[in-house]
C-alpha cells in the first residue's frame, strides 16, 4: 500500500526542556510560598507579617531558581561545547577511527556492518559531528542546553507560582489563613499537576496526586513548626 504523505504525527518530547523547568518553577512556587506563609501564621503572626514574609520568600526564590537554573544549565552547556570540540578534534585527526566508532553504534543498534558503515559514510559526508554528537554523545536539537530559558521560564513561572498563596493570604482573614492557604495551595497544585501532564502528554491524575501529596506534606510540616515554636516563644 501506497503510504499516506499526509500523515503527520505530534511528539511532545520538544517541550521537555521548558516544560521542566515552568512545572518546577511552578511548584516550588506554590510549595516553598505557601509553606513559609502557613508557618509563618501558625506561629501566631499578624497579617502584615504574613504578608511581608510571603513577598520575600516570593522574590527571594524567584531569584534563587533564576540563578540555580542558569549555573546548572550553564555548566551542561559548557560540558557539551567541551565534548563537542573534542569530537571536532578526533574528526579532524582520526577520522577512520570515528567512522568505525559510529559504524559500531549502528551495529549494536541492529544493523549488519554492511549497512552500518554505508549508513556511518553518508552521515559523515553531510555532516561528520552532527552525526557523532547525536549518536555518540546524544546531544540534539531538543536535548541542547539552554541557560537563559531555564533561568527565565524557572523565575517566571515560580513567580507566578508564589502569587497564588500570597494572593489567598492577603483576602483570607487571619483566623482561617493557614486552612484556607493550605486548602487553595493543593488545589492549585492538583491544577499544575494537571496542566504540566496535558502539556507533556502524561497521565493527569498521576501528575496531580504527586504534586499535590508532596506539597501537602510541606505545607503540614512546616505549619508543625510554626505552632510548636510560636508557643515556645
Amino acid at each position: 500500500m501506497p503510504r499516506n504523505l499526509s500523515h503527520r504525527e505530534s511528539h511532545l518530547v520538544s517541550r521537555v526542556g521548558w516544560l521542566r523547568a515552568a512545572v518546577l518553577g511552578a511548584n516550588d512556587g506554590i510549595v516553598s510560598t505557601a509553606s513559609l506563609i502557613v508557618g509563618v501564621a501558625a506561629a501566631s503572626a499578624t497579617q502584615s507579617g504574613v504578608l511581608i514574609a510571603g513577598t520575600a520568600g516570593l522574590v527571594a526564590g524567584a531569584m534563587s531558581m533564576a540563578a540555580g537554573e542558569y549555573v546548572s544549565v550553564s555548566s551542561q552547556s559548557d560540558t557539551e561545547a567541551a565534548d563537542l570540540a573534542r569530537e571536532r578534534g578526533e574528526l579532524e585527526t582520526q577520522p577512520a577511527f570515528e567512522r568505525e566508532e559510529l559504524a559500531n553504534i549502528y551495529v549494536a543498534r541492529g544493523l549488519t556492518p554492511e549497512l552500518a558503515y554505508q549508513v556511518a559514510d553518508q552521515l559523515m559526508a553531510k555532516d561528520a559531528l552532527a552525526a557523532h554528537a547525536r549518536d555518540e554523545l546524544g546531544i540534539t536539537e531538543i536535548s541542547a542546553a539552554r541557560p537563559i530559558q531555564a533561568a527565565f521560564v524557572s523565575a517566571s513561572t515560580f513567580s507566578a507560582g508564589a502569587a497564588l498563596p500570597l494572593a489567598m493570604a492577603s483576602i483570607l482573614p487571619m483566623a482561617f489563613l493557614v486552612e484556607g492557604v493550605s486548602l487553595a495551595s493543593l488545589a492549585f497544585l492538583a491544577a499544575l499537576g494537571v496542566v504540566g501532564a496535558r502539556a507533556g502528554g502524561a497521565n493527569v491524575w498521576k501528575a496531580a496526586a504527586r504534586v499535590t501529596f508532596w506539597g501537602a506534606l510541606a505545607m503540614a510540616a512546616t505549619a508543625a513548626i510554626g505552632a510548636l515554636f510560636g508557643t515556645v516563644i
